[in-house]
């Protein structure tokens, strides 16, 4: 595993980040796959290793902070296709590597991306709750978060679309994040990419993570609906865009 100086710039600017989506910046988690992918360009699996102790140090706070104002109805309906994305992924990566799957995956996030903006021009409520729309997106969602820790900018799509207040938004998040990354851990583990020298380079990029909890919090208490709605889809679309690129 990599330990130059620039792993440790890399990966602490990704703590920072993931911490900032966890607690305020819906689709700021893109900023920290991307920076972590950095931190380790010769070995992605490594960087997505790495990157799961910061997620469910920032997962326990965002539940602290938000669980009580969680959807649980949405959460409930998309589940069961968020676990067969997680299978497939877990599977899939027994041969291919996640990086493989990058462009496919912006792909379908930047289609999203589209079909949210053509409803909320058009005024449209129906899709949102369509079953295939629900199968798309619980599948989308699990397969992306066990391939590469790219889920993010997938559940801001399907979040917005419930129009949801952003307390809701949030705690909706909070609780499926912090469960789907309990659920990958022993995947990821079976698979390779969670090792001892990740686990270790984690325990600096942690306190680096309590940083961006801080900031984030700051940012949303003072963020109007207006202002979180734009953030997030927009950033959720950037971090579509970037996977399409190789």
């Amino acid at each position: 595993m990599p330990g130059g100086i620039a792993t440790y710039v890399f990966g602490g600017l990704s703590a920072i980040c993931m911490g900032v989506s966890k607690t305020g910046v819906p689709g700021a988690s893109i900023l920290a796959v991307v920076l972590m992918a950095e931190a380790f360009r010769d070995n992605a699996a490594f960087s997505v290793g790495a990157l799961m102790p910061v997620l469910l140090v920032g997962d326990v706070f965002a539940v602290s902070l938000y669980a009580k104002d969680t959807a649980w109805s949405g959460l409930l309906r998309l589940f069961p296709y968020v676990a067969l994305g997680l299978i497939s992924g877990a599977f899939l990566l027994r041969y291919v590597q996640g990086n493989d799957l990058r462009p496919v995956l912006g792909g379908l996030i930047v289609l999203m991306f589209g079909l949210e903006v053509y409803r909320r021009y058009r005024g449209e409520n129906h899709t949102p709750h369509a079953w295939w729309f629900l199968l798309l997106t619980g599948w989308l969602a699990g397969f992306s978060t066990m391939v590469g820790n790219a889920a993010g900018p997938v559940m801001t799509m399907y979040l917005l679309s419930q129009d949801l207040p952003k307390a809701r938004f949030m705690g909706t998040c909070a609780v499926f994040f912090f469960t789907v990354n309990l659920l990958k851990t022993v995947p990821m583990a079976w698979v390779g990419m969670i090792t001892l020298d990740t686990f270790r380079f984690a325990l600096f990029a942690i306190p680096m993570t309590f940083i961006g909890l801080a900031l984030g919090r700051f940012l949303f208490c003072r963020m109007s609906q207006q202002v979180f709605d734009t953030v997030a889809l927009l950033l959720a679309g950037i971090g579509g865009v970037w996977l399409l690129i190789p």
